[in-house]
């Protein structure tokens, strides 16, 4: 199975946070694990946010460490289609949904992958599979 990892993931792997790290125990050799240049860029912006100091470079180390050591799955031509549709189907249902986690929604359906997210938004994407590790 291929597991596409979401910002709030990789976040809660920077963390050292059991839940994910348990979950990622349990995975199967020929499972794929990734993430995709959205969540990076997602997690380099939140961590440029911080001001100056101490906590901010332990973050940057442990971000550059954590998102270098990933799989990163390019964004298929395909990911265009499902955005769309997604997006679409979003506005008829008057519900939102910000445009990265469009894009990172759209990049799993294209790529046939479970998105590992907490994030509820993710639960009314119709065809996408998510798990919330526990």
């Amino acid at each position: 199975m291929t597991y596409l990892l979401d910002t709030n993931a990789v976040s809660e792997l920077m963390k050292a946070d059991p839940r994910i790290e348990t979950w990622m125990a349990g995975l199967e050799e020929q499972d794929r694990i990734g993430t995709c240049s959205i969540v990076r860029g997602e997690i380099i912006f939140g961590i440029s946010r911080l001001p100056a100091g101490s906590r901010r470079s332990e973050l940057e180390q442990a971000g550059h460490h954590f998102l270098d050591s990933f799989l990163y799955e390019s964004v298929p031509q395909r990911a265009g289609d499902f955005y769309a549709a997604i997006k679409r189907d979003r506005q008829s249902q008057r519900l939102a949904l910000d445009e990265n986690d469009l894009w990172i929604a759209a990049t799993a359906l294209a790529l046939g992958a479970t998105l590992v997210s907490r994030d509820q938004d993710f639960a009314g994407v119709k065809g996408l599979a998510v798990v919330a590790p526990a």
